[in-house]
């Protein structure tokens, strides 16, 4: 089952430049990572990202209004673990099946209060073209298209617009496809990170 879901994905980027599956993880694991996710935001572990890397990091409400937390693999909880074990297998079968030489990930959780987004943008830095595919994980229960938050992505051939349910998760190469979050009007909550080379 796994790897008709790893190549529905793949060859859903090939062919449209982005994959998108409604259950990649179990709900019951969805459940305990958004349980995580909602307690560091309470506890205070959530911070403001920011565009850019570095030296050139800055926090621009302007353009993105996201509080993330980073998933460390070294000190993952139980239910990280079981995440990390997943887009490990999934990081593998790339490897095999497309000779793409990633050699490692990293993940945040992500919330957006009411009222946030993210303007259009990459995710490679001018910097450093290391991330070679972008991964989205929702873990919205109950989400409906007038809650906002969609994810927009800007291929070649269309604008294709995803909403943020819960189990959806997205795919895409990082270096080439903008895309944006919309102004969201419930508590958007996901896990976001990037296949690295």
């Amino acid at each position: 089952m796994k790897n008709d879901q790893y190549e529905s994905l793949i060859s859903s980027v090939a062919e449209k430049s982005y994959g998108i599956l409604e259950s990649f993880v179990d709900s019951d694991l969805l459940m305990n990572l958004r349980k995580i996710l909602l307690s560091k935001l309470e506890e205070g572990e959530m911070h403001q990202a920011g565009v850019g890397r570095r030296y050139s990091f800055v926090e621009n409400t302007k353009v993105r209004g996201d509080l993330i937390s980073w998933i460390e693999p070294d000190n993952a909880n139980l239910y990280e673990e079981m995440f990390f074990d997943w887009i490990d297998q999934f990081l593998t079968y790339l490897n095999q099946t497309c000779y793409t030489n990633l050699k490692g990930y990293e993940f945040h959780y992500a919330y957006y209060d009411i009222g946030s987004f993210y303007k259009r943008h990459l995710d490679q830095f001018k910097s450093d073209s290391g991330r070679k595919f972008s991964f989205v994980c929702y873990l919205n229960p109950h989400w409906d298209e007038k809650d906002g938050g969609q994810l927009v992505l800007y291929t070649p051939n269309e604008k294709k617009v995803i909403q943020p349910r819960a189990g959806t998760v997205c795919f895409f190469k990082s270096d080439e496809i903008e895309h944006e979050v919309l102004e969201t009007l419930q508590p958007r909550l996901s896990i976001t990170g990037w296949l690295k080379t």
